[in-house]
């Protein structure tokens, strides 16, 4: 699921920990084994399968590879015995969540160059990559998918990062480097938002 120069270690990485954040909502919406591995698994391959069947890369690289399906089965196990012990360390677990997020928008936009589409197209895409999976854990679990009242900056800085890959691309600058330099911008800006409680502004008029 990741681009070209990001060793498969680090995907792994983000994939647990979106798979944790996966587990936890189950948690919190008092689900079965069966719900919190569904979840898990969708809040971290979501987003690369939507990518990949986009650009056609089938099939997705989450069912060729058994890591990519055994790691959140890893992390909703971690979560059925001890959540109570991952719930207290939450905010260490978002801020694995936002490198995650730094990873992903910067390798699924990467991917989607790799794949002739448009900086544009790319960007979309990248973005998807990221919160894709997200998304589909907050619709399955009922409730308002949280980047649609963009708390503490989700979408934005998955958006931020996969400019900057597309923009690199543009001026034909690939490679290791540029990837992760947008990782860690989208990574510095989620935290940054986390923080000091930034978010994206409401239409006029309307409070909280």
């Amino acid at each position: 699921m990741t681009g070209s120069g990001v060793p498969e270690l680090l995907d792994l990485a983000g994939i647990f920990v979106f798979a944790v954040s996966g587990a936890l909502a189950a948690v919190n919406k008092r689900l079965d084994l069966v719900g919190m591995v569904v979840l898990a698994e969708i809040t971290a391959l979501g987003g690369g399968i939507l990518r990949d069947l986009i650009i056609g890369d089938v099939p997705p690289a989450a069912f060729t590879s058994l890591g990519y399906v055994l790691v959140p089965v890893a992390a909703s196990a971690l979560v059925f015995f001890w959540h109570p012990q991952v719930a207290r360390i939450l905010p260490t677990v978002l801020m694995f969540d936002a490198a995650g997020l730094g990873l992903f928008c910067a390798t699924g936009t990467l991917k989607a160059l790799e794949y002739g589409l448009s900086p544009l197209h790319s960007v979309m895409l990248g973005v998807v990559t990221a919160i894709g999976g997200g998304i589909l854990r907050d619709m399955l679990s009922g409730q308002i998918p949280s980047v649609l009242y963009d708390r503490q900056l989700y979408a934005l800085p998955a958006l931020l990062g996969a400019m900057v890959v597309a923009c690199a691309g543009s001026f034909d600058l690939h490679g290791a480097g540029v990837t992760a330099g947008a990782a860690l911008l989208a990574f510095a800006l989620r935290l940054l938002a986390m923080r000091h409680g930034w978010r994206t502004p409401r239409p006029r008029g309307v409070k909280d």
